[in-house]
């Protein structure tokens, strides 16, 4: 085996060469038809002496070996049965030991796995998980729970079934009281070392996989154990959603901190709550509302905290939906705190907008179009405005025309100057302008009847798809404008 080790490591090491890659990856392909080929990989993996660079790209094969070759269209293996075993035996304790950027890509073998073979060809998996959490290694405890976020998030898209709740029901029966554990375990620790920022930047590490966790587990149904803890987890949720610490924010202002990342967590739990169960979390939402405000109003506008602002607004959109939560927002003053405070900021145009458009211009367009799966402050902003104009039309429609009507006037003084107060008309008017979804295929099917379109377009966009010294940005302001209503 050594000899074999060796000589399948050194070929993926000159994978990695351009010069040599199409050669060694023929020569990996041939060892692929050998018996052991898969386990060769895991043991290239797990061994630390070989470079970095090696054990990844084992990882990388094992990934792509297992997708083509774990079973056939029937369901069978197309394995031999020991290596099946072997390969289930070891790749749990695997994954938890190796560095992030490994686990991975093994991580997503074993849910290609899971897929065929969860739970009941694999009914040990998650004592196995169970029963390697600790209550202080967070590097263990944040592997095992990497593995079960890489099997658990394949409920997320699935039609409900028998078969589905009946593998859900089994997981939930073993793991969801560690995992309630884990995370109390986790706040305590957070609580204890407030200013230690190892231990806490370990300990967000789990909480963040957590929050995952907690989204998986309840994303097909309202676990019956998180409905009885529901005031001690939405009290843990808030917490967490109002936390500050300076050791856990980050210098940069592209990247997102562990604090940040597990608010813009928090906040898609809650959406999807407020959307399939708000019968138990409805007493709990009106700390999360305050709280949301807070954030938008006092977050800068850098992109590292574009999710988190996105997700935010997401959920407040959520809320909305309710008539008896989009009360608190019918009135004029609030409202107009409202497009002030949140709707305007985030709507607006940043320098690192414009850059964006200036180095890839497609993606900023694919960012700006209906449609788009991209989570931006300007798409959120804008669906939180539709949101609100569909419970209270008439108002909202007079407060955002103050205000668009008040950039128009301040681009028709400088034109040169002051396209950006123009763009940010045109999107105030294109949120307000549409009623329902907007598609592809159909364009606007409904218009706000207090706005007129027809008069909007003569007097704003026509100018800006035939004129000649027009800014860039305009011009797809124009053009977007245009078409949806065509």
């Amino acid at each position: 085996m050594a000899s074999d080790l060796a000589a399948i490591s050194q070929l993926l090491q000159a994978s990695l060469d351009p010069r040599q890659n199409k050669q060694a990856e023929a020569a990996i392909k041939q060892e692929e038809t050998r018996p052991g080929f898969s386990l060769a990989l895991l043991r290239i993996v797990a061994t630390d002496s070989y470079p970095g660079t090696t054990r990844l790209a084992s990882a990388l094969f094992f990934k792509n070996f297992i997708k083509r070759n774990w079973t056939d269209e029937e369901g069978n293996y197309k394995l031999p049965q020991n290596e099946v075993v072997a390969i289930k035996q070891e790749l749990i304790g695997l994954m938890i030991a190796v560095p992030p950027t490994i686990q991975s890509q093994l991580g997503e073998a074993i849910s290609v796995i899971a897929d065929s073979d969860f739970w009941e060809r694999w009914d040990t998996l998650v004592d196995d998980l169970v029963s390697r959490l600790t209550s202080d290694n967070f590097a263990v405890n944040n592997g095992v729970l990497q593995v079960a976020h890489s099997i658990f998030r394949r409920w997320r898209p699935l039609f409900r079934s028998d078969a589905l709740f009946t593998e859900i029901n089994h997981v939930l029966s073993k793991f969801s009281a560690p995992f309630l554990q884990l995370l109390e375990n986790t706040d305590n620790v957070v609580s204890q070392n407030q200013n230690n920022k190892t231990a806490l930047q370990q300990s967000f590490s789990t909480l963040n996989l957590c929050i995952k966790l907690f989204y998986d587990l309840s994303c097909q149904d309202l676990p019956p154990v998180f409905e009885e803890n529901m005031q001690a987890i939405t009290s843990l949720l808030h917490k967490y959603l109002t936390h500050d610490n300076a050791l856990l924010h980050t210098d940069d202002d592209a990247e997102s901190g562990p604090l940040d990342i597990a608010k813009a967590g928090i906040f898609e739990v809650l959406v999807l709550y407020v959307q399939k169960y708000e019968d138990a979390i409805g007493p709990f939402l009106g700390q999360f509302i305050g709280s949301s405000w807070n954030l938008l109003t006092s977050i800068g506008p850098e992109t590292k905290f574009d999710i988190l602002v996105s997700k935010s607004l997401r959920f407040l959109t959520s809320v909305t939906h309710n008539r008896q939560h989009a009360e608190s927002f019918n009135n004029q003053d609030v409202l107009g705190q409202v497009v002030e405070k949140v709707i305007l900021p985030n709507l607006s145009l940043r320098e690192s907008d414009i850059e964006l458009f200036e180095d890839e211009p497609i993606e900023f367009i694919r960012q700006d179009l209906e449609g788009s799966d991209s989570d931006t402050r300007r798409r959120a902003a804008t669906d939180f405005l539709r949101q609100l104009m569909e419970q209270f039309e008439k108002l909202v429609t007079d407060v955002v025309s103050q205000y668009m009507n008040h950039y128009l006037v301040e681009y028709s003084k400088d034109r040169n100057n002051g396209w950006k107060s123009k763009d940010t008309a045109v999107y105030l008017f294109s949120a307000i302008a549409a009623r329902g979804t907007t598609t592809a295929a159909h364009g606007v099917k409904s218009t706000n009847p207090y706005v007129d379109v027809i008069d909007f377009f003569q007097k704003n966009i026509a100018e800006e798809l035939t004129g000649t010294e027009i800014h860039p940005i305009l011009k797809v302001d124009a053009i977007k404008l245009h078409f949806p209503y065509l």
